[in-house]
């Protein structure tokens, strides 16, 4: 240390540092000149006041919610849709689910016709009881939805939809090994189904997450996987079968399959983390919102009937005279014309509204379902089933549409499988109903009337709803 007490030259030097008198510059220097923070602005009374700032995140209790019209938003959310981009690949992704899935499910005539003919061709009546077994797998792709919803919204959507991918492809090698109609049951109708429904209920619900202005082409362009399945795997089923046998032929599909399942699970991502929901698997409040019970009730009722021309239009065409060559090939323009119906009308919606679109095309389904068994030649077939594949599309592909808007988006998976648990009693009670009426009737013009009275039903009691879904 320094003693400065002994050293005169540091004391002169630290002194005049401490105690010099300011001069004229000095003072000048001293003069505090305000920042800018500290300058008073005031405010243009011309100017708009600013708008509260938004909270990050908005707590909704989704067991309270209002039964009223109000479409419930959430909030957290409602301005963070990419509307593009990476939802993109997350649309192929549902597509190539929904060609395994309900792909597969309507190209169940081309199963039923063999098994009549071929593997179970002892059953007796062999119609009504095969006809059990697609009808059963049709109904289980929407019965676990409820559980698969739930599962989507509290954050297991991909585990689940792994699981259920490789229960596809084991039960799909499994078909290959059945010879009797329980094993058939069991496999092909129950184990077939619920793997259909869990992948189906995981990979529809989770193109909102992505998009909401163009939420209904999403869904029109992701739907149109079941179109492009349909179309697919009966042809490919068909020209299989008399070249390496029916075994073969499901091995060849299972490959098929687990390719399409591989690449959905690689491109199917939800962006929204979890939501902590309150309440089950069932929202029972949402039951006290009338536009949404009554959605409910017409989609069980459209079931009902919705599918009758899809399912019996090759067989009315053989009982016309019509080459099963050629009635074969009816059922895959049907789907094709489908598949246009989902895409055309998710774009008209999101300009439009969601049942705007939906209630028109549902008429038109009804009255092509009713007409459909007056057509008896090559040319009224091919465009019945055009003309109908193109309406039934816009109900398959806009159904879930208003569900989704009608709440909010983390609660988004529940409501969707509610829908599709309770419309399933009509999809699994429908294609055996229409089939009996067939074997009482003896033709299928009781059919059409029945199934298209349904349809128009179910339409009828979406315009009560008073709504509309933009």
């Amino acid at each position: 240390m320094i003693n400065t007490s002994s050293t005169p030259e540091l004391t002169q030097l630290s002194t005049p540092a401490i105690q010099a008198p300011s001069t004229i510059d000095d003072r000048e220097e001293k003069t505090a000149t305000p920042t800018l923070a500290e300058v008073p602005i005031q405010e243009d009374s011309t100017l708009p006041p600013k708008a509260p700032s938004r909270p990050d995140s908005v707590d909704i209790d989704l067991e309270k919610v209002p039964p009223n019209n109000k479409v419930i938003e959430d909030h957290a959310v409602d301005d963070a849709f990419p509307e593009g981009g990476r939802g993109w690949a997350v649309v192929f992704g549902s597509f190539l689910a929904e060609a395994c899935t309900f792909g597969l499910v309507n190209s169940w005539g081309v199963f039923q016709a063999h098994y009549q003919e071929v593997i179970l061709p002892d059953v007796n009546p062999s119609t009504m009881y095969t006809a059990w077994i697609g009808s059963v797998q049709y109904s289980l792709v929407f019965l676990p939805g409820l559980f698969a919803g739930r599962l989507f919204d509290i954050g297991f959507f991909h585990p689940m939809l792994m699981s259920a991918s490789c229960l596809l492809v084991l039960v799909t090698f499994l078909v290959a090994e059945c010879h009797q109609f329980w094993q058939f049951m069991l496999v092909q109708g129950i184990v077939t189904g619920v793997a259909c429904g869990f992948i189906f209920g995981g990979a529809l619900p989770v193109t909102s997450h992505w998009f909401k202005k163009k939420r209904s082409t999403a869904f029109g362009l992701s739907a149109t996987g079941g179109s492009y399945g349909g179309t697919v795997f009966p042809i490919i089923t068909r020209n299989l079968i008399p070249h390496v046998g029916f075994s073969w032929t499901m091995r060849i599909l299972g490959l098929i399959i687990l390719a399409h399942l591989a690449l959905a699970n690689l491109l199917v991502r939800r962006r929204l983390p979890p939501v902590k929901v309150a309440g089950g698997l069932f929202n029972l409040a949402a039951f006290k919102s009338a536009p949404y019970s009554f959605y409910v009730a017409s989609a069980t009722i459209a079931y009902l009937g919705i599918y009758a021309c899809l399912t019996f239009i090759d067989v009315s065409a053989g009982n016309a005279g019509i080459s099963s060559d050629f009635s074969f090939y009816l059922v895959a323009i049907g789907n094709a014309g489908s598949g246009c119906g989902r895409v055309l009308s998710g774009i008209l919606s999101d300009k439009a509204g969601a049942l705007n679109i939906l209630i028109p095309f549902s008429v038109l389904a009804a009255a092509f379902t009713m007409i459909w068994p007056w057509c008896t030649t090559k040319g009224s077939l091919i465009a019945i089933a055009l003309l109908y594949g193109i309406s039934s599309g816009a109900f398959v592909g806009l159904l879930p549409v208003p569900v989704a808007q009608l709440g909010g988006t983390g609660d988004i998976g529940r409501r969707t499988g509610m829908l599709f648990t309770i419309a399933s009693i009509g999809a699994v009670v429908g294609p055996p109903l229409n089939g009996a009426i067939y074997s009482t009737y003896n033709g299928f013009h009781q059919v059409g009337i029945f199934a298209g009275t349904h349809v128009w039903l179910s339409s009828h009691g979406k315009s009560t709803n008073n709504l509309s879904v933009t």
